[in-house]
């Protein structure tokens, strides 16, 4: 799996922390790793962009990013508005394709969900992943909503004869609720995927070096972890 590219079901479900949690995890194994942030909006020029915020928080990760735009819009909007050049689905295949002849693992975060669009002609992140015949990771919420957004993603994964390794739960509540302990009994039927993980909430705020000792503890094997699905399903059923 030397490129994985992460998506999120919507805005805010912590996409970028889980990241940092992936990348964390693998370099805890040994590996070398890049991440490239294929748009990055909303951040001025002199502000840290979420790759930035990943290699805080992971640790000696190779951070890239291709375009950023001034308004936290979807990518083809905030560079239409700009009169900015778009990034295009060919670019980003290309950069991760040059970063995993130099790395053992490229994680590329998407803008939002996976069908956000990268430019005018309906680029996404899905066309991406289809570039590299790279498989994806979804981040999920907990909550009420979570298991139609789930679904719908994995469906158009599904739909493009692209693979979807499995669905993390990007900020499990302390107190969690009877929707958030259903759902992680149902998300991995809805996806028809394993759930791979689940990140405390506020996980991001920890300070660097607990978030890299404590994240292979949020992350299946598969994404060089020691995270439990059974167990974790067992301890919060309701």
């Amino acid at each position: 799996m030397p490129v994985l590219v992460i998506t999120g079901t919507g805005t805010e479900v912590g996409k970028t922390v889980t990241t940092a949690a992936v990348a964390a995890a693998a370099l805890a194994a040994g590996r070398s790793v890049a991440v490239l942030k294929a748009a990055q909006t909303g951040v001025r020029p002199d502000e840290r962009g979420d790759a930035d915020e990943v290699a805080r928080l992971a640790g000696p990760v190779t951070a890239a990013e291709l375009a950023r735009f001034p308004e936290p819009l979807a990518p083809g909007t905030a560079a239409r508005r700009a009169g900015m050049a778009p990034v295009r689905p060919q670019e980003v295949a290309d950069r991760a394709a040059k970063l995993a002849t130099e790395h053992d693992l490229v994680l590329v975060e998407g803008a939002g969900g996976l069908l956000v669009r990268f430019d005018a002609v309906g680029g996404t992140l899905a066309d991406v992943a289809r570039l590299l015949d790279a498989p994806v990771l979804l981040v999920a919420s907990a909550g009420l909503g979570t298991l139609n957004t789930t679904e719908l993603s994995a469906r158009e994964l599904r739909r493009r004869e692209l693979e979807l390794a499995g669905v993390v739960i990007g900020s499990w509540p302390g107190s969690p609720g009877l929707a958030d302990r259903c759902n992680v009994a149902d998300l991995p039927e809805v996806a028809a995927a394993p759930l791979l993980g689940a990140l405390p909430a506020g996980a991001g705020s920890l300070p660097p070096r607990e978030f890299r000792s404590a994240a292979p503890g949020w992350l299946a094997p598969r994404l060089d972890g020691t995270w439990d699905a059974e167990a974790f399903g067992v301890r919060v059923a309701p």
